[in-house]
């Protein structure tokens, strides 16, 4: 079956492509996800009228994806990780971490699912990783995998620790305490005796 792309469909071709897919994928999916029409006579009419402006709206996707590619390509993020006794990861690397740490380091936002690791990152080291960042253009960043120290650095507190803060906090008011108590004598209403 026939179909006009109106969308990029990653693997298949991009807006404005006729293309030629199995029925069941074109109505399951194509048609009802709204990527493509039916490549019908008038529907490819139109198509020929709405040409330049597709066109002219896919010179402008490449050259932000060059503009892009030119922001990753070579870049090093750092992804923290914890690590076993041997540099082992507990896990791997995922895509979602990657994406983030591009989002942390260059602020640039990256779709996980363009994100091409190719093996599993179960070590540390630095790794090039691919990002397809619009069809054929794609870009290499440099993913340094470190352990994660910062969660052993800091001994947790033990019971007696706690009672201590407990002791310091009651022992010494602070000074909210000490306003709210001399507001409240002052605002005290004085008592007349009788006599």
């Amino acid at each position: 079956m026939q179909v006009i792309l109106l969308k990029e469909v990653r693997g298949r071709g991009g807006e404005g492509d006729v293309i030629e897919v199995a029925r069941g994928f074109a109505n399951n999916y194509l048609l009802r996800q709204g990527y493509a029409v039916k490549a019908t006579p008038g529907n490819l009419k139109q198509l020929e009228q709405r040409r330049k402006n597709i066109e002219k709206r896919e010179e402008v996707r490449v050259a932000d994806a060059e503009a892009l590619v030119k922001k990753l390509d070579g870049a090093t993020v750092k992804v923290k990780v914890q690590v076993g006794d041997e540099g082992q990861l507990f896990g791997s690397v995922t895509a979602p971490m990657i994406a983030d740490a591009i989002k942390e380091s260059l602020g640039i936002e990256v779709d996980r699912r363009r994100i091409e690791l190719g093996k599993p990152i179960k070590t540390t080291g630095v790794f090039p990783v691919s990002v397809n960042v619009y069809r054929t253009i794609k870009a290499t960043v440099n993913v340094s995998v470190a352990a994660d120290t910062e969660v052993d650095t800091e001994p947790e507190p033990t019971a007696s620790d706690a009672a201590a803060e407990t002791d310091a906090a009651v022992e010494a008011p602070t000074e909210e305490a000490k306003t709210a108590e001399a507001t409240a004598t002052e605002e005290a209403p004085v008592e007349e005796t009788a006599e």
